[in-house]
């Protein structure tokens, strides 16, 4: 059962209540000595017209108080209680929550630029756009190697308004796709009316999220500026190693969008060659994990994705961690 308790902004000269700009959803999981630094860079964002809808999804440290000491000083901060439910169902409360004209989701951990929503607002109600997105820099208070972590698109995107399939496209025969749901500002009415939610408790929820965005949209922009800051840290989702969990996530990806193309037939090869770059670049990362669970993803692989794997990647799954 969800608990809330939140602040709505009136305008003082008529009495109504203000529709906000952008609904910034935060789930929150134990993020006490990040938190601080992250609601900052929301609450001082350039456009002030916007609500803070905080998930606290059942967090253990002092998290939940430091939200209560934050939302007393700013009444655009909105606070949602619920037991831990990880974080797909945490947006989706968010989503369900949300009064804004568009939606942005920030990770309760990380950092955005000051000026970040108001340009990706008025880019969005100038070009009359579904959704912008934007890139990211990767930052670390500890020693992690960060290169292994890619958000930049190297490629150059053209600053015009793409169409969503046409623009998946580009970005898979490019390699400047990322899926990561922090780097899309989005509108309100778009993801509702197309039904676009976060699938429940799996990993890398945003593959699927990003790519029902880019299959939906008719009018999508581009920033090319890393407004977002992802700090890199231990003992995340990010850097925890690789496990069965992860590769169920990427499976579960495969079969809801492989079943959207029962609705689209469309978009069935489209669909296919972005499923099989990033099923190839999954596989490849379970190459360390032990020879039971490696044979079973190989099984699954060949009986179920036989079109979506091809044999070097499949080589590198079974023999890779033999090899020095």
């Amino acid at each position: 059962m969800i608990k809330f308790h939140y602040f709505r902004r009136m305008n003082n000269n008529t009495g109504k209540i203000e529709v906000p700009s952008v609904s910034v959803i935060i789930p929150v999981y134990n993020t006490a000595p990040y938190l601080r630094k992250t609601l900052y860079s929301i609450t001082q964002q350039t456009l002030r017209a916007i609500e803070i809808i905080i998930i606290n999804d059942g967090s253990t440290d002092e998290s939940p108080s430091i939200i209560r000491e934050l939302a007393a000083r700013d009444n655009r901060i909105k606070i949602f209680t619920q037991a831990n439910q990880g974080l797909s169902v945490t947006r989706n409360t968010g989503i369900k929550a949300a009064c804004g004209e568009f939606i942005y989701f920030m990770d309760s951990d990380d950092l955005l630029d000051a000026n970040a929503l108001e340009q990706c607002y008025l880019k969005c109600k100038e070009q009359k756009l579904d959704f912008v997105f934007f890139n990211a820099q990767c930052f670390s208070d500890v020693n992690i190697e960060l290169r292994k972590y890619q958000y930049q698109r190297t490629q150059k995107i053209e600053d015009k308004v793409w169409n969503g399939k046409e623009l998946l496209k580009y970005q898979d025969e490019t390699r400047t796709y990322r899926s990561s749901a922090c780097l899309t500002f989005t509108r309100t009415e778009f993801l509702k009316r197309n039904h676009i939610t976060f699938y429940p408790h799996i990993l890398h929820e945003d593959e699927l999220y990003t790519a029902l965005l880019y299959l939906k949209a008719t009018r999508v922009g581009y920033i090319d500026k890393a407004f977002f800051k992802r700090r890199i840290r231990e003992h995340s989702i990010t850097t925890n190693q690789f496990s069965r969990q992860n590769i169920k996530g990427y499976f579960t990806t495969v079969d809801e969008l492989t079943r959207y193309t029962l609705q689209d037939e469309d978009t069935q090869l489209l669909i296919q060659e972005h499923l099989f770059q990033m099923l190839n670049a999954a596989i490849r990362h379970a190459a360390y994990l032990p020879f039971k669970d490696r044979w079973q993803i190989f099984y699954q692989c060949i009986t179920q994705y036989p079109n979506l794997v091809n044999n070097k990647t499949l080589g590198i799954l079974l023999l890779k961690s033999f090899i020095k």
